[in-house]
């Protein structure tokens, strides 16, 4: 019996990957510095953990509508406004199982299939994925480290056709921690209102931003014409460390944002109760914590980018952002570990795990080849461990 071609050219995920194996390695008791999969090392803080438990209490453990709770929709709408000058009302806004689920909703809504969607690379490697899965073309443009990786002009006209439906836009970046500027994101604003295409703007890290000349602007603020071609997404995960609690939020257009309730109300009913009432505290409560958190990550973000830049044959920018290190490797091709030549980043990041127990992601499915992507969300002293076994990997080579 054939199955589902669609969901067989699905790549499975490589950060999830290295992470398996990772684990596997743990299990057999060795000593495992993870800088894998971005998860911050935080607990998520008490007032929303407490927030989460009384909703048990208070038996909130019903179905909702499927779009969220209406209060957690107005905490967005507050939220959009008070940080982002965004006005939405709350029919545009939908609450979903994590900000991955939002951006499959949006891909699922504007899509038909043989759409084409403009893909900024590096980028993160649900994207493409997620565009496949919903019937469209990703269409990836490679940027240059001498532009920042940013997108310009230019790289966004060739890659534009009449069959370009929408273009991904990530600020901060995952994985380069680069702040994208009120001038490039013009650029993008004007292009796509030129075109008629929708900007799908992945805002979820916002708040984790660490140069103070540095300021996250969501493009949909630029203007009428641009916001009503753009779908924001956003979520409590990385800025509130609830990862697991799995809730997201997209707002947008009305109409779209209809189609998407409608999708997620046959696919998932609702979002889960309980992690919703929490993230409606995470909103409205004090943001103390995401300034404590945001502090720590930038001691981390000036330790790991000292460290890596000491290394001789591999090379970074700094970060302005996320919490994320994108380190060139190219510079150790040709050159031995142990008599196995490393020819690729995902080489490196074999022998890395293998022989000093340090798992970092090869960025290949980020469009990179050339490059790891190291997570510094963890503690500092991992941290530390990490680089000093990578230190030692690149002095032994030969």
């Amino acid at each position: 019996m054939e199955l589902s071609k669609r969901a067989l050219q699905i790549k499975p995920s490589s950060t999830m990957a290295i992470s398996s194996k990772a684990a596997q390695l743990k299990a057999q008791g060795k000593d495992i510095v993870t800088f894998g999969v971005g998860e911050p090392d935080f607990d998520t803080p008490e007032h929303i953990r407490k927030a989460g438990m009384a909703a048990i209490e208070n038996g909130e453990t019903r179905y909702t509508a499927a779009a969220g709770i209406l209060s957690l929709r107005q905490a967005v709408c507050d939220k959009l406004k008070r940080d982002n000058g965004l006005d939405y009302e709350t029919a545009q806004v939908i609450i979903s199982n994590g900000a991955k689920h939002s951006l499959m909703n949006a891909f699922m809504a504007i899509l038909n299939e043989g759409d084409e969607v403009i893909i900024p690379a590096p980028y993160w490697l649900s994207y493409s994925e997620m565009v496949k899965i919903a019937g469209g073309v990703p269409v990836v443009v490679k940027t240059k480290k001498v532009n920042q990786f940013m997108l310009t002009q230019e790289e966004l006209e060739q890659a534009y056709s009449e069959k370009t439906k929408a273009v991904v836009l990530t600020s901060p970046s995952n994985p380069t921690g680069m702040v994208t500027s009120y001038e490039d994101l013009k650029m993008i604003a004007d292009f796509a209102v030129e075109k008629d295409i929708f900007v799908i703007s992945d805002e979820i890290y916002e708040k984790l931003i660490y140069e103070d000349d540095k300021k996250h602007i969501s493009i949909a603020a630029l203007g009428e014409e641009i916001y009503k071609r753009t779908i924001v997404i956003n979520g409590v995960s990385k800025s509130y460390a609830m990862t697991g609690w799995r809730i997201g939020f997209a707002a947008a257009p009305l109409e779209i944002a209809k189609l998407m309730a409608s999708l997620q109300s046959h696919m998932a009913s609702n979002p889960n109760t309980i992690a919703q009432m929490a993230a409606l505290t995470a909103l409205n409560g004090s943001q103390a914590c995401v300034d404590e958190m945001c502090v720590e990550f930038k001691k981390r973000r000036d330790y790991i980018f000292e460290r890596e830049e000491a290394i001789p044959f591999i090379h970074a920018l700094k970060p302005e952002g996320a919490f994320y290190l994108f380190v060139d490797v190219s510079g150790i091709y040709g050159k031995k570990h142990d008599g196995v030549e490393i020819q690729s980043a995902a080489d490196f990041a074999t022998i890395l795990l293998e022989k000093k127990f340090v798992a970092a992601v090869p960025c290949a499915d980020f469009g990179m080849s050339d490059y790891i992507r190291l997570s510094y969300a963890t503690s500092m002293e991992l941290i530390k461990k990490g680089m000093d076994r990578i230190e030692e990997m690149v002095n032994e080579l030969v």
